[in-house]
């Protein structure tokens, strides 16, 4: 594997400037199928490693190859800190604990679901071999409760991410469930299946909120059905919890405001596979059957008082929990995501 890099087009001065800005493309040797960020604590003082500054936390992407393995990367140098080996198939997806902890669960075709420890140099430490089918996809919930995961069915696992045993399966799809997603407050769950449809969940009562249904951008596009009816590939919340992005077979990216019905925005791109939004949001990242990972821009959004008040309270709170408030049933429902 090796780091590619291009200077900006702003000329030698303004390079220097801005500390040699550069587009860098990571050059992982195999079809990448999945993708996630997380951060890297900063060195301490006296310590040698040259992977972050000193003090300063630093931004790392994991990779899941076609070839069983994962490839951890330290965005801004391009430097592979790990390359974790056990899965006998395709990486199909990852996803690191999002309250800090250097664990990473990711899924493979091999039929499990592996945990990982970046802070014991990458050691296995959990293998789930619950499913039957190639494991599509996997989500860790910002609260680190639950773990959704699925295996080319057309129901998707609930997990306790405690425990690792089984909480519920979401049955609802009408073909094999391949992405799922929680929101940043872990009140949504979203799944994405070959039958051309996002589902939106509540993970703590199973109820189905909101169904997103793919159509042709054009009529005119010469696109077959049989695309359209096993079309998405990727789905995945935006970091404020107000926007989504679906990677489809018809060539486009696509980003969803989270109470419409119809995309608000779309981007033309090919062998798309997977995405992910920067842990700041503003861009996504997308994985292609070309080896490559892509940047794009993504709209940014001011969160209203609202959302923010509701996503401070569900960050804590389950369902059940607000259910059992002594406040008004619009608030609830509100507070629940029930009033799209």
């Amino acid at each position: 594997c090796k780091t590619s890099e291009r200077k900006s087009r702003g000329g030698k001065a303004e390079a220097r400037s801005r500390g040699g800005a550069k587009e860098k493309t990571l050059e992982c040797g195999q079809i990448v199928w999945g993708l996630a960020f997380s951060t890297w604590p900063g060195a301490e003082e006296g310590e040698t490693d040259p992977t972050c500054a000193v003090g300063l936390p630093c931004l790392v992407l994991a990779t899941g190859l076609n070839d069983g393995q994962i490839k951890v990367w330290e965005v801004q140098t391009g430097h592979l800190l790990f390359s974790l080996l056990g899965h006998q198939d395709v990486v199909r997806d990852l996803s690191f604990a999002p309250n800090g902890s250097p664990i990473l669960v990711s899924a493979s075709r091999d039929k499990t679901l592996r945990v990982w420890d970046l802070s014991r140099d990458g050691r296995q430490v959990q293998v789930l071999s619950g499913h039957v089918q190639w494991v599509y996809c996997c989500s860790i919930s910002p609260d680190c409760s639950m773990l959704c995961s699925a295996a080319g069915e057309k129901s998707a696992l609930l997990w306790s991410m405690r425990s690792y045993t089984l909480i519920r399966r979401l049955e609802g799809h009408q073909s094999s469930v391949v992405s799922c997603d929680f929101s940043p407050d872990s009140a949504l769950l979203v799944t994405a299946s070959y039958d051309a449809c996002v589902i939106m969940w509540d993970p703590y009562t199973g109820e189905q909120l909101r169904t997103l249904r793919h159509v042709p951008l054009h009529s005119t596009l010469d696109y077959s059905s049989e695309i359209h009816t096993s079309s998405l590939r990727s789905v995945c919340f935006s970091p404020e919890g107000l926007y989504l992005a679906t990677v489809a077979d018809d060539r486009l990216l696509r980003i969803w405001a989270l109470e419409l019905r119809s995309p608000v925005a779309f981007a033309p791109m090919t062998n798309g596979l997977c995405c992910i939004y920067f842990p700041h949001g503003g861009f996504i990242a997308t994985g292609t059957r070309d080896g490559h990972v892509q940047f794009w821009t993504a709209p940014r959004v001011l969160s209203s008082l609202k959302h923010l008040c509701r996503k401070a309270l569900r960050t804590f709170l389950t369902t059940y929990q607000v259910l059992a408030l002594p406040i008004p049933r619009k608030l609830k429902e509100f507070l629940t995501y029930r009033t799209f």
